[in-house]
């Protein structure tokens, strides 16, 4: 019975979320410009079990979220980084792209430890409450975006109460970020003069388009499912079901001509819309908190990042405007890096575009990084 309506309130859920993001109304669209759906995706089931005292924290759909509707969305993300797209971009670029990838990885476990010589109860409270695992999803949702996110958010174990909370603060401040940004590259000719960069603007390219000629979305999804089933009765563990589904979508996005890109993406964020309302039937409001110290380490942690990538660009004499481009790439996705691109100039909007995808495909593993570091020398 409470399986039965686990699911219905998920579907409730999704389909009000789905319907409500297409309307044409200036309120919502200010409001998910805070706000996105996915948030709400989270608190809707969260809200109905709580109001009414159901507790839908053990319910089946949960490990089958984990075991087969995650990893379907780890394939339909990956599979869609077409690797010829990346020679438009370039050596310099992308290399100012990874650094700032790795920044964001390395600089969660590196501030908790530097918090050690300064404040020893500041480094306590981060380990014993576990708030830095809540800075582990933050990686994941900077870079690779709310696949990621999710996938290291079991990976971690991240409670229901921490995460909420990371969305609300992960949301605020990439919103703040998107805004500055657009101030920022606005500014990248007074930026090159600045730091005695001469480098020459990217040159224009044509439009990406994320599906090829002669698609098959049925086929590619018969794929899709085909390989899903069989690792959901592999049973594997989850890290290495995560890191060879990783792998797989890569390949069969780029072997097959038939795959379908902008099918297998469109798929994929309404599975994400779907596991988060899995996770939030779990979601106890009673318990809700927002550490200050995750909101601190957040803001310097953003502040690092780009001062980090300016160095990077000043070193390799490469064009100021890749710093805000590449930094959207990584933390805005796929929707806010064009966007803040064609503030300075559109045609480089393509260029964004792919940076955006390799984003979204190498998240999952900058995430595994940062755990990897905190669980071994934190």
């Amino acid at each position: 019975m409470y399986d039965l309506i686990a699911i219905v309130i998920v579907l409730i859920s999704v389909l009000f979320i789905i319907l409500i993001r297409n309307i044409e109304n200036l309120f919502l669209k200010r409001v998910f410009n805070w706000f996105p759906p996915i948030l709400f995706a989270y608190l809707i089931p969260a809200l109905i079990t709580n109001l009414l005292n159901l507790d839908l924290s053990n319910v089946f759909i949960h490990n089958f979220s984990k075991g087969l509707i995650i990893p379907i969305a780890i394939i339909c993300v990956m599979s869609a980084m077409s690797l010829s797209q990346l020679k438009i971009v370039g050596f310099k670029p992308l290399v100012l792209f990874l650094s700032g990838s790795l920044i964001i990885a390395l600089l969660p476990p590196l501030l908790v430890f530097i918090t050690k010589f300064i404040d020893i109860d500041f480094y306590t409270q981060i380990l014993d409450e576990e708030i830095w695992k809540g800075l582990v999803t933050i990686v994941g949702s900077w870079i690779g975006g709310s696949t990621s996110q999710l996938v290291l958010k079991e990976l971690v174990n991240c409670s229901e109460e921490l995460f909420v909370s990371v969305l609300v603060i992960d949301n605020i401040l990439v919103n703040i970020w998107t805004i500055t940004m657009f101030q920022n590259i606005r500014r990248s000719d007074k930026i090159n003069r600045i730091l005695k960069i001469d480098d020459e603007k990217p040159k224009e390219i044509e439009r990406i388009d994320l599906d090829k000629k002669n698609t098959s979305i049925l086929l590619t999804f018969i794929i899709i499912f085909l390989i899903s089933f069989f690792f959901y009765f592999l049973q594997l563990d989850f890290l290495i079901t995560v890191i060879s589904l990783s792998f797989i979508g890569i390949l069969i996005g780029n072997i097959f001509d038939f795959w379908s890109f902008q099918s297998t993406l469109k798929f994929g964020e309404i599975l994400i819309l779907v596991i988060m309302s899995i996770l939030g039937l779990k979601l106890n409001f009673h318990s809700l908190y927002i550490p200050n110290e995750m909101i601190i380490l957040s803001i310097i942690w953003l502040l690092l990042h780009y001062i980090g990538m300016t160095i990077v660009a000043w070193k390799l004499n490469l064009h100021a405007a890749w710093i805000p481009i590449a930094s959207m790439a990584n933390l805005g996705g796929i929707s806010t890096a064009p966007a803040v691109t064609a503030a300075y100039e559109k045609k480089w909007m393509p260029h964004a575009i792919v940076l955006s995808i390799l984003s979204m495909v190498t998240g999952t593993m900058w995430g595994v990084l940062t755990i990897f570091i905190f669980e071994r020398f934190i």
